[in-house]
């Protein structure tokens, strides 16, 4: 067989599943560590329940994946996973789904792994989204789901760190409310409230349009320019308000400051 006719056999052999985000969704994609339970406890001995280091890990990654070419409108961070909302109009790799899970998924465990000095792996995955109400509910779930992970997650290691063990502690947890767990954390001297916003309910990153002062080169005079910054938001409204801090963004109220 000619190599013309046996590449243009395996390319639409390539072709046949490929799935595309169709026009004029915003497209979500989330990205999970694989296996970060292991990698943190063994590999690492990382401090539970939240470490800083990795904390910066995550921040540090996400801003990478904000420049690599997406138009990403909004992203979040919370735990070992990583939202990125990409403009609805965006067209990179003509919005293929392949391409987007499979460069996503390299360009974020080759840089988290960079970070740490040691092989990490984040798996991908892209969401089709036909609305901004939709976009809404989707962040606010994965808040939502930080604070209680985040929640549980003290109460278990509060528990293991006063001696008792992994079943034991998982056990008294199950089907306990989240006022049963704020006064298991109060009865250890620990005020969930007062924690950092970032362990209860994430960080959020976007793009924003900064004034910026120079100096001229050419006649040594003082000008004003625009240049866009990345904007990382480490106490994140709630509720209600974090829908409005979101639609601000995504409908592009960008105040200069």
């Amino acid at each position: 067989m000619k190599f013309e006719a046996l590449d243009a056999k395996m390319r639409k052999n390539e072709k046949l599943f490929d799935q595309y985000v169709l026009p004029e969704n915003y497209i979500i994609v989330r990205l999970d560590g694989k296996g970060f339970t292991k990698l943190t406890k063994e590999t690492l001995s990382l401090e539970k329940p939240f470490d800083s280091k990795f904390h910066e890990a995550m921040i540090a990654t996400t801003k990478h994946l904000l420049t690599i070419g997406f138009k990403v409108i909004y992203a979040y961070t919370q735990s070992d996973e990583i939202s990125l909302l990409i403009d609805k109009n965006d067209s990179t790799f003509n919005r293929k789904v392949r391409k987007i899970n499979s460069v996503l998924s390299g360009e974020a465990s080759a840089f988290f792994s960079m970070y740490f000095q040691h092989l990490a792996v984040l798996d991908c995955r892209t969401i089709c989204v036909p609305n901004k109400e939709m976009v809404l509910d989707y962040f606010s779930w994965r808040q939502e789901d930080a604070h209680r992970n985040s929640l549980s997650s003290y109460c278990y290691w509060t528990l293991r760190n006063h001696g008792v063990d992994y079943l034991e502690a998982s056990k008294r947890l199950e089907k306990t409310s989240t006022a049963h767990k704020n006064e298991l954390l109060f009865q250890h001297g620990i005020n969930y409230n007062e924690l950092p916003s970032w362990q209860k309910r994430g960080v959020g990153l976007y793009f924003k349009d900064v004034l910026k002062k120079g100096i001229n080169p050419v006649d040594n005079t003082e000008i004003q320019f625009i240049r866009k910054e990345i904007i990382v938001s480490y106490d994140l409204p709630i509720k209600e308000a974090y829908r409005d801090f979101l639609s601000h963004i995504i409908y592009k109220k960008r105040d200069l400051y």
